[in-house]
């Protein structure tokens, strides 16, 4: 299912199903970043913000995970602080190979892998009671591809 979408509209979820991580077009020609996704914290209302940018030299896709960033003009200590993870974001294809994630026109990947994102999560502002209390693994899969 996930060969006959595109990555920018992927749907993915971790094994234990905690999380959902959606991803949505940027709608800008000209943004940093390759690729925008929401990660939804099942069974509370809290929501994560991410992006994906490329880099050079090594080529990487590089992913970041935010909560309750501020808005308008920020600073780097600002989004430092609301930073919750930051890492490499590969996509795993159909026959297993590993790859960059391709940009929200590829094809969409079967897995996506962030790697130490639930210890991340763990020690971050989201963890706690009534909050997120499952970290999620490494590894998500392929759900759907939303329309």
């Amino acid at each position: 299912m996930a060969a006959e979408c595109k990555q920018g509209s992927a749907v993915y979820t971790d094994r234990d199903g905690a999380y959902e991580l959606r991803f949505m077009p940027l709608n800008s020609k000209a943004a940093a970043a390759s690729n925008q996704f929401k990660i939804k914290v099942l069974k509370t209302s809290m929501v994560l913000d991410g992006y994906v940018m490329p880099s050079e030299d090594p080529d990487r896709s590089i992913g970041m995970v935010m909560f309750n960033c501020p808005g308008g003009d920020v600073t780097g200590d600002d989004l430092n602080a609301c930073t919750i993870w930051q890492g490499m974001v590969y996509g795993i294809d159909a026959k297993g190979e590993m790859n960059n994630l391709q940009p929200e026109a590829g094809q969409a990947a079967d897995k996506i892998v962030l790697p130490g994102i639930g210890p991340a999560i763990r020690a971050s502002s989201i963890w706690g009671e009534g909050k997120a209390s499952v970290a999620p693994w490494d590894v998500l899969d392929f759900k759907e591809c939303a329309s």
